[in-house]
């Protein structure tokens, strides 16, 4: 007995002592977990009270988990997976259109891409898709009616149009192309041999047609380059590494990616490049991530670039498309991508954002410096800082509401169905009778609006009244209210000047597509101004660039 109650006391403390080393391994801890995960699902589906959607479980479940990781980190189901490719190749089947719902039930056509099927068969922004195929979509959302214009290569399809100039009903027989949008939608010598550049996105191949822009650009007598990647929210990071190279030597470190597996990737220049001495400004905005930071963020620790704007976006993450069964796929975080000077742009904080996404507020304590080969000091923590910060160019709110009620686009319809032809982007103006014109259809559609000042008052006068105190003041607010409650036909001639610059570039477009737009735009667009200036002031240029003066013992 002795013997056996020795063999027990010895099996028991082996389990003792092995147990919490087995139980504290990460495989048992997963196995544990997903054992868990799924008698729970199989409980639900048994005693449930009702039935249970086990799709929508999971999904949900799978999203919330990569939720809590970091935004970039997403599931990407079968449905979704041709919308996804289309963000790194910039290619699809289709018929090349924008569209949108409007008034709950039209499928309206915002933008035909030029030279594409809806183009050639005369399809123009505002003419209303009535039915696909003979399937009226009046009561289908946009993502279906979009993923029903979509389909393979020569495949034909027909369309029940209303069309706006004519208001006629019409069937449009048209055949789906390969859509591939160009990653530079614009480009244009300005005015003093100032090269310009409008970058969409990091696709498939769009460095070579960004050295060709280039390149022709020099050849029309461009001497300096504006860089524009506002808004460009980034794509693949060898596209980058290879734009970087047109302006630096080859062997040059472009981005060096550190992630948990491996060892660090420097990504270095492997060509010759195309111009290193061309004066170069990059402007960036809030919404300018990724790719487009290291871009940015290389050109500037070179000392190659001046960038000009607002702090970048803050996404110093790189992700890696993994293969899931069933033709689902997981785009997952695998590393962190640093700059020539050792920063990492990645935002410290994913949860204290700016409305846009942006990287808000950092501590200075969660700030560091780095240098630039030249010695100019620059940070990490979020994005990239400009050498020249620009204000953020805030619209009027009148102009935010014209906007979101679609006035703007209605009248621009109004006037292309009233007249066939404009004069090209460079000179066109709209006539003060024109203006007229939209402030009478901007009243006949009741248009109101709020600006912030008489919300913050009319949210402190309901205080007040919670409070007992509004009697005391009711005069005097009643008098500051009607100061600063908007009146629209006197806000119209306000900011007519803003209003006007929208309203041209809106109508230019419908003649000549997203190039003319951006032709009247950069007219009188501040940063692109403020950039111009730089390039055509080389002293001013040479002195961003200079590195820091040291006082002489």
């Amino acid at each position: 007995m002795r013997t056996i109650g020795k063999k027990i006391a010895l099996v028991t403390l082996i389990c003792l002592c092995t147990t919490p080393l087995f139980a504290q391994s990460a495989s048992f801890r997963l196995a544990k977990n997903i054992d868990v995960f799924f008698s729970i699902l199989q409980e639900l589906d048994l005693y449930y009270v009702d039935t249970v959607n086990h799709d929508l479980m999971i999904t949900n479940a799978i999203n919330d988990m990569l939720e809590s990781l970091d935004p970039y980190t997403v599931f990407i189901p079968e449905s979704e997976v041709s919308d996804f490719d289309f963000t790194t190749t910039g290619q699809y089947g289709g018929i090349g259109a924008l569209i949108r719902k409007r008034d709950n039930s039209r499928i309206e056509i915002v933008e035909p891409y030029e030279g594409f099927p809806a183009d050639k068969a005369g399809i123009k922004a505002g003419d209303v898709v009535l039915a696909v195929d003979g399937v009226n979509v009046n009561s289908k959302n946009v993502s279906d009616v979009s993923a029903s214009l979509k389909g393979e290569k020569a495949t034909d399809l027909t369309l029940k149009m209303l069309k706006l100039r004519t208001k006629d009903t019409v069937d449009v027989t048209l055949k789906r192309a390969q859509i591939q949008l160009p990653s530079v939608p614009y480009s244009a010598v300005l005015e003093g041999g100032v090269g310009y550049i409008y970058f969409s996105t990091f696709t498939k191949d769009c460095f070579d047609e960004v050295k060709n822009v280039v390149n022709q650009l020099k050849i029309d007598g461009a001497t300096s380059l504006i860089f524009d990647l506002r808004s460009n929210t980034g794509g693949l990071l060898d596209e980058a590494v290879k734009i970087v190279n047109l302006f630096v030597p080859k062997g040059q470190e472009v981005v060096n990616v550190r992630g948990r597996v491996g060892r660090p990737i420097k990504y270095k220049t492997e060509s010759q490049p195309l111009d290193v001495n061309i004066p170069l400004v990059v402007l960036i905005n809030s919404l300018s991530a990724s790719s487009s930071e290291i871009v940015a963020g290389a050109l500037q620790d070179l000392d190659r670039a001046v960038v000009v704007g607002q702090r970048s976006y803050g996404k110093g993450l790189v992700q890696s498309v993994r293969p899931l069964p069933f033709n689902e796929k997981l785009k997952i975080t695998t590393a962190k991508y640093y700059t020539p000077s050792g920063r990492c742009v990645q935002a410290i904080d994913y949860t204290h954002r700016n409305p846009d996404g942006s990287v808000g507020k950092i501590p200075d304590s969660l700030v560091h410096k780095f240098t630039t080969r030249a010695g100019r000091t620059v940070f990490d923590g979020g994005g990239v800082t400009p050498d020249e910060a620009l204000p953020s160019a805030a619209s009027p709110q009148i102009l935010q509401r014209l906007y979101e009620k679609n006035l703007l686009f209605d009248f621009a319809s109004r006037f292309y169905v009233e007249n066939d032809t404009i004069e090209i982007p460079s000179k066109f103006k709209l006539k003060d009778d024109d203006y007229q014109k939209f402030i009478e259809f901007v009243k006949e559609a009741g248009f109101t609006y709020e600006t912030s000042s008489s919300h913050a008052l009319n949210v402190m006068i309901a205080s007040l009244k919670r409070e007992k105190y509004y009697e005391d003041l009711e005069n005097d607010l009643q008098a500051l209210s009607e100061k600063i409650t908007p009146n629209v036909e006197k806000d119209l001639l306000r900011f007519k000047g803003d209003i006007v610059n929208l309203l041209e570039a809106e109508i230019v477009f419908r003649y000549y597509y997203q190039r003319g737009r951006m032709e009247i735009s950069t007219a009188y667009d501040a940063e692109v101004l403020r950039a111009k200036e730089i390039l055509l002031n080389r002293e001013l240029y040479k002195s961003f660039l200079k590195p820091p003066v040291t006082a002489s013992k």
